[in-house]
């Protein structure tokens, strides 16, 4: 009988369980309308993800952890994108002042007086931005991950959370992409190799729990 991938994996020693820590934050990665507006080319059919997302902050912020989101800008013309840039003309979405309504955070999901802002021009959050640092001036050990999309920023950001020493831990009910199979097939590698998947109502008795 040939060998479930599930068990390729378990042989391989992959999946071991990650311990969430007491001091976590969450990150919102690029949850803006682009991905929700229908004639936007990056519609990403993301609806039940930001859904998930703004019941995850409204946990979030009930529990007082550090909140940071992130957007994508860029220049006009998009130079400080480099080959990202070149490589998914799409993101000519993000120059700054080109497309304010495409660019603007999905309802719900803003950030508000005291959360962090942080703006980026590569997929990870971590890639040339402060988070890092701000993460641990703040005393961080775990990071609730939510956003967009799960085999892009999601992924490249939850792997350097997990170099840079946070516990990462990705909410799958909050997170999303434009397909099904790359969005599943990154949680499932992210689980056996970086991060931690979980789903919503986990993370929402994890947040319940450090009160």
């Amino acid at each position: 009988m040939a060998e479930s991938l599930d068990e390729n994996y378990a042989r391989g020693g992959f999946g071991k369980a990650l311990a969430f820590g007491r001091r976590p934050a969450l990150l919102v990665i690029d949850f803006v309308q682009a991905y929700l507006v229908k004639d936007s080319p990056l519609y990403a059919g993301v609806e039940a993800a930001r859904d998930g997302a703004v019941a995850l902050l409204g946990a979030a912020r009930a529990a007082g952890i550090p909140v940071l989101h992130t957007n994508v800008v860029y220049q006009p013309g998009g130079r400080d994108g480099g080959v990202f840039f070149r490589k998914v003309p799409a993101l000519a979405s993000f120059e700054a002042g080109a497309h304010p309504d495409l660019a603007a955070f999905a309802p719900g999901l803003e950030p508000i007086a005291g959360e962090t802002l942080i703006s980026k021009q590569y997929a990870s959050a971590f890639f040339g931005t402060s988070l890092a640092s701000t993460l641990t001036a703040l005393g961080v050990d775990t990071v609730l991950i939510a956003g967009l999309s799960t085999s892009g920023c999601v992924r490249a950001s939850a792997v350097d959370c997990c170099q840079y020493g946070f516990v990462p831990v990705v909410v799958r009910d909050a997170v999303g992409d434009r397909a099904t199979g790359p969005h599943e097939a990154n949680l499932f590698d992210l689980q056996a190799k970086y991060a931690e998947v979980i789903d919503l109502a986990t993370a929402q008795r994890y947040l319940a729990s450090l009160a």
